[in-house]
């Protein structure tokens, strides 16, 4: 009784003691791999992209845009590769833009379902925008 009484006294119950004498584990291979893969889905779930202009005349010249896309079981997150590229094109607003070459890799042909299973792929769009005056 007198054990007791001394841990009400020092603020600390049985149970409360019982609890904080507990050993501690260090957290399994399993959890540890879950948080990693966890951890490596946020961070690549945001896409990046890049655009870089040149002008030929004063109403015309060239684009080029990338985008980044992390694939996770055939979803592209947060977009296709493809989409963020053209999409990073389209909200600079320049007038009269055409796609000219469009491609995206890795590119393994009839092996990408291989790639839709997990990967990082890379699109890049090349094309002209505005008026030269020879339409």
């Amino acid at each position: 009784m007198v054990t007791r009484a001394f841990l009400v006294w020092a603020g600390k119950t049985p149970a409360r003691l019982l609890i904080m004498s507990r050993p501690k584990t260090a957290p399994t291979a399993s959890v540890l791999l879950a948080a990693a893969a966890l951890a490596t889905l946020a961070l690549s779930s945001s896409g990046c992209a890049s655009v870089s202009f040149e002008r030929d005349t004063s109403t015309s010249g060239t684009f080029e845009s990338s985008g980044w896309a992390f694939t996770l079981v055939s979803i592209d997150l947060p977009r296709p590769a493809l989409q963020i590229a053209r999409e990073n094109a389209s909200d600079a607003g320049l007038a009269n833009m055409r796609v000219e070459e469009a491609y995206v890799t890795p590119d393994w042909g009839w092996w990408n379902w291989v790639l839709d299973i997990i990967s990082v792929r890379k699109a890049r769009v090349r094309g002209t925008w505005g008026y030269d005056g020879e339409e």
